[in-house]
């Protein structure tokens, strides 16, 4: 099984919200996303070069309930309650080869379940209560197939990843699940938990 990072996920409240707040911190727009109508949310991207993107996420008032636990823990009342005041990085996604047998080695990721939006369709990995693991720091997986990746379609604003890891509490937990998926992410211990990246755009580095 092989797994590299496909992208990040910044959570808000709404997604005008998270929007302005990307774009005022990275002095680059982002291009319109879509509609997950099996999810009830909806995004907006940018391209951070070399197949990785970055994803603004909101709940779509529009959208019809799921039925069930969205992703991403966005159902969760605490975490939108923090969202309210501001967005911020939440997650990271990455891309497999084998979706299940990396669901065999670590079950929590959960189910693997078929997505859409417009066009694009993927396989990605959602617990049955919708929730993170390791507080964001092990990531949902992908997989594309055949599809389109979503980076073939976004402009290249000039912006990079140039450093991504988390901080926790027991960083051996987290690093002995990404070790079963093949999988590293810089570890710091600490009493919070927390994912962070610095990227570098066209006005300097910024970080999340």
């Amino acid at each position: 099984m092989r797994a590299v990072l496909d992208h990040l996920v910044v959570a808000a409240h709404t997604l005008e919200q998270g929007a302005a707040y990307v774009e005022g911190l990275l002095g680059v727009p982002l291009s319109p996303g879509g509609r997950h109508l099996r999810m009830g949310t909806h995004n907006r991207l940018l391209s951070l070069g070399e197949g990785v993107y970055l994803e603004v996420i909101a709940l779509d008032p529009e959208g019809a309930d799921p039925g069930r636990p969205r992703w991403f823990g966005l159902d969760n009342p605490r975490l939108q309650a923090e969202l309210r005041e501001s967005p911020r990085l939440l997650h990271w996604v990455a891309r497999a080869d084998d979706l299940r047998a990396a669901v065999a080695a670590v079950p929590e990721l959960g189910r693997v379940h078929r997505m859409s939006r417009g066009d694009l369709e993927w396989d990605i990995t959602i617990p049955d209560d919708g929730e993170l693991l390791g507080g964001g720091l092990v990531p949902t997986l992908i997989a594309w197939g055949d599809a389109p990746h979503p980076t073939t379609r976004l402009p290249d604003v000039g912006c990079r990843l140039r450093r991504l890891w988390g901080l926790h509490p027991h960083p051996e937990r987290v690093g002995a699940r990404l070790g079963a998926l093949g999988l590293e992410l810089e570890l710091e211990p600490s009493d919070r938990t927390e994912l962070r990246a610095e990227l570098e755009t066209p006005a300097g580095l910024r970080a999340f």
